[in-house]
Formats: structure tokens, C-alpha cells, sequence
């Protein structure tokens, strides 16, 4: 079975920081590195609640929980970031800015957001990223800017919850001809949600077109887990580390890896 692309997200708010991380995203085996622009329109904050006694007698582990803060759209200098982020990345990357409608952070208007998009096409990046509802008038002049040296990958991020998997299958298909790449994820409340993800990667396994299906939650990480088994073409990874990961259904990219060595997946 074929290996899929580790795509790293870059880790940061800022350009130096994912700068930085590119560097630690290399290390840890990542093919792929992913610079979400709309993330540099944010702060966080990291709340450390605190715990009994007998909590910590238990075992009992702290949820680290995080506050992000948005910034105004004059607050960037998107050129500049642009510049830092493509001169410090020598690894192929995918330039991706997310809407709010599917769980981004770019604070200005739609208008703007393509404006930022086109920028980051000219920067000449392996893929980018866009939505597969933007307006087909707005992404057909997207897509005449990418050239033959740019990708695409047609995204869906859906904050409304997780579909059957009947569903998620007909989406794919519906959305094949949007991109090089057809990328889905979903919010899941439980391991049945997970599972569903699963069950429509496998249905897909053998469709021809190239996928990348996960899900953020208890179990979304299983469609990450087994991507060499169910026939994913990009896997999305992270450099952070820590148990909570597996609760937010992402993964560090040497555990996958790891993961598919002890699997026998590659």
C-alpha cells in the first residue's frame, strides 16, 4: 500500500513562529508543511486550571485549556509574512486561509479574504488551499492564477457536525473535479461520529481520487491512523505533543509515523 504525504500545520501566530516550526516540522519526517494564514490574525492564551489534592492523587490529568483573541485585519502586514514564511520553508507547502463559516479566524470580508489568497498564490506554493463554496466565478479566476506548479486542494470543514457515511462519500464525489485534492473534515462529538469518517475513507479507498478525510474529536484521528489502509493521499499532523491530542482527534507527525511502522502500514 502506498504511503500518504505528511502535511505538517504550522504551529504559530505569528510568520517567525511558523518559520520555526518548519524547521521542527522537518525533523519529525513531515513531506508537507501547511502555513493557515487566517491563524496570524490570532492570539492565545493558554488557561492552566488548577487541581485538588486528591485529583492529583488519582492521576487525574489538567485540561489545558486555550483562549484565542482576534486581531483587526490592519493588525498584519500579510507581504511581509508572506516573504518570512516562503523563504524559511524548504519543504513543499500548502498556503490555506480560513473563512469563519468553516471554523476560520480571517477577520476582514470575503472580498479580502480572496485578495489574501491570490497573494499567496503568487508566492508560488505546492497547493493552496480553497474552499470548495467559494463563488465558482471567484474561484475560476483562483484557479487561473495557480499556473502548472500549483495545486489545488478543495476543502470542506464542516462545524455542524459529523454526516452519515453515506454522505460524506456522495460529498467527495459530488466535489472531485474542485481539486487535486479533496479534503473533508468534520466535528465529531463521539467515536461514532469517528467511525463514520472511517467507513467513508474505506468506501472511497479505491474511487481514483485523492483524499484527505479526518475528523476533529473523539475519533478523528482513526481516519489519520489507518490513511496507508484506507487509501489517503495527505495525512494532516501536527509537531505538538501531549495526550490531548488524541481527544481532539489530531496526532503528532512521528506518531503517525510510528504508528504505521508498528501497523505494518509502510
Amino acid at each position: 500500500m502506498n504511503r500518504p504525504l505528511v502535511c505538517v500545520t504550522l504551529r504559530g501566530r505569528t510568520a517567525d513562529e511558523m518559520a520555526r516550526d518548519a524547521v521542527v516540522a522537518k525533523t519529525s519526517g513531515a513531506d508537507v508543511v501547511e502555513a493557515r494564514l487566517d491563524l496570524l490574525w490570532t492570539t492565545e492564551h493558554r488557561v492552566e486550571p488548577k487541581s485538588s489534592s486528591d485529583e492529583k492523587r488519582n492521576g487525574d490529568r489538567d485540561i489545558i485549556e486555550v483562549e484565542i483573541s482576534r486581531l483587526d485585519l490592519d493588525a498584519v502586514d500579510l507581504d511581509s509574512a508572506l516573504s518570512t514564511i516562503v523563504e524559511a520553508v524548504d519543504l513543499p507547502l500548502v498556503m490555506s486561509c480560513r473563512p469563519e463559516r468553516q471554523g476560520g479566524y480571517y477577520p476582514g470580508t470575503e472580498e479580502q479574504r480572496i485578495e489574501a489568497l491570490r497573494a499567496a498564490i503568487k508566492c508560488g506554493p505546492r497547493w493552496v488551499d480553497l474552499e470548495s463554496d467559494i463563488v465558482k466565478s471567484t474561484r475560476d479566476d483562483l484557479l487561473d492564477l495557480t499556473g502548472d506548479d500549483t495545486g489545488v486542494i478543495a476543502s470542506m470543514h464542516s462545524i455542524d457536525g459529523t454526516p452519515p457515511a453515506s454522505m460524506i462519500t456522495q460529498e467527495i464525489e459530488d466535489n472531485q473535479d474542485l481539486g487535486d485534492i479533496i479534503k473533508a473534515c468534520y466535528e465529531t462529538t463521539n467515536r461514532t461520529e469517528g467511525l463514520r469518517i472511517f467507513e467513508a475513507a474505506w468506501e472511497l479507498r479505491e474511487s481514483g481520487i485523492n483524499t484527505a478525510l479526518m475528523g476533529l474529536g473523539p475519533g478523528g484521528d482513526w481516519a489519520r491512523i489507518h490513511a496507508p489502509l484506507l487509501g489517503q493521499f495527505m495525512v494532516y499532523t501536527t509537531t505538538e505533543s501531549g495526550w490531548h491530542l488524541a481527544q481532539q482527534g489530531r496526532i503528532n507527525a512521528s506518531d503517525v509515523q510510528t504508528a504505521w511502522s508498528l501497523l505494518e502500514y509502510a
